[in-house]
């Protein structure tokens, strides 16, 4: 089980947690994710991989919501925490902890001693997709997870969007967005900053998969402006405080967001 960072409404969380790890809904996700923790990569051959839904990550109490795509095949889907085990993750808590929401900067299994601070992750499907493209209905059938997150994490002032499906999966998973008209909903773009109707910022960002940041289409300061930007909104007097890197980069000219 993942280990959750407060004891407030842990009962919710262990629940949904169960039900996530159960979860049969999407027979081509399931049969893909077996296929992938049976034969494995080389690389990885003495793992024994996690194989099963994922569930989400973090403080429950938090108020930054960090929304990806999918688990990845030999990321989450071997070691059963999101964004842990590959290159995403390398990016993704780097950041977390240059901006004061994680005590370290890698993520390599689930007993590595991550701490997330004011900070929970989820995804928009809990089942690594074939080719990192889950099928419409999939998204459905994983969207009620993410909407009771949403219910549960009632702390929530600011949400970050890794791509444009998990953009689309927040949008619908909030009852209140995706009651506006579709002219009324923010359309998807990196850097894109949006104050929706329940009060939460959302913020969009390029996913950090090796295809964007290998390529440049997200660079290191593109990524850092966002978890800057959150930070800023949430304050360096809140419960999460920023790291001797971000302090430093203060102080810095010329890096461009």
């Amino acid at each position: 089980m993942v280990k959750y960072r407060t004891r407030m409404a842990t009962g919710s969380f262990r629940r949904l947690e169960r039900q996530i790890i159960a979860c049969e809904r999407c027979p081509r996700l399931r049969r893909y994710c077996d296929a992938v923790a049976r034969t494995k990569v080389r690389r990885f051959r003495e793992w024994v991989y996690w194989g099963r839904p994922v569930p989400g990550f973090g403080d429950t109490t938090a108020r930054l919501l960090v929304v990806g795509l999918a688990p990845g095949a030999h990321g989450a889907n071997r070691t059963g925490r999101l964004f842990t085990g590959d290159g995403s993750g390398e990016w993704l808590y780097e950041a977390l902890h240059r901006y004061g929401f994680a005590n370290q900067p890698t993520s390599v299994s689930c007993d590595d001693g991550l701490t997330l601070t004011d900070c929970y992750i989820t995804a928009a499907i809990r089942c690594a997709p074939p080719d990192n493209r889950p099928a419409r209905s999939e998204l459905d059938n994983c969207r009620p997870y993410l909407e009771t997150e949403l219910r549960l994490l009632d702390r929530l002032e600011v949400a970050i969007a890794l791509g444009r499906i998990a953009h689309d999966a927040y949008i619908m998973a909030s009852r209140r967005v995706k009651e506006l008209p579709k002219r009324g909903r923010p359309a998807f773009a990196h850097g894109m900053e949006a104050k929706l109707p329940e009060g939460i910022t959302l913020i969009d960002s390029y996913h950090p998969s090796r295809q964007n940041t290998n390529t440049g289409r997200l660079t290191r300061s593109m990524w850092h402006a966002i978890f800057r930007r959150a930070r800023g909104i949430l304050g360096e007097g809140g419960r999460g405080r920023a790291s001797e890197g971000e302090k430093g980069e203060k102080g810095e000219k010329g890096e461009k967001g």
